[in-house]
């Protein structure tokens, strides 16, 4: 188990000031999921009142919300994955640099097709696992 202090000289582990970016997404995905569940309280509860299974149907409006919704679960999954990486000393070092340009560009695709939505908080991760603080 590794602790949330500062390595000590030498270490492999990932300083505590370059363990931010799992929280972050995560902290991004609860945000994402409650603004759904404020924002689209209808096509949630018509989700429910359709019994779920295939409650989707030709709906543009409840798919929308379940893709909205399902998004925030993936990022939250993204977000976790993250945080174990960044707590593990033994993949300190592993180049997330791929995962930092696909993430990237899905957030600057997003930002292009929605430049006033929340796809600008993606950003800073995405940045900072295309380019990794020296060690």
């Amino acid at each position: 188990m590794t602790t949330l202090t500062s390595p000590s000289p030498g270490s492999t582990a990932i300083p505590l000031r370059n363990r931010w970016k799992g929280r972050w997404m995560l902290a991004v995905a609860l945000l994402h999921t409650l603004y759904a569940a404020v924002v689209f309280p209808t096509q949630l509860q018509e989700i429910v009142r359709r019994g779920v299974f295939n409650s989707v149907q030709k709906d543009p409006a409840v798919g929308a919300v379940v893709w909205f919704v399902l998004f925030g679960v993936l990022f939250a999954l993204l977000g976790w994955a993250m945080l174990l990486i960044e707590r593990n000393a033994a993949l300190a070092h592993v180049p997330l640099r791929g995962l930092g340009a696909g993430l990237l560009a899905l957030t600057a695709l997003g930002i292009v097709l929605m430049p006033t939505s929340g796809f600008w908080l993606a950003l800073p991760p995405a940045l900072a696992l295309c380019c990794p603080p020296k060690r």
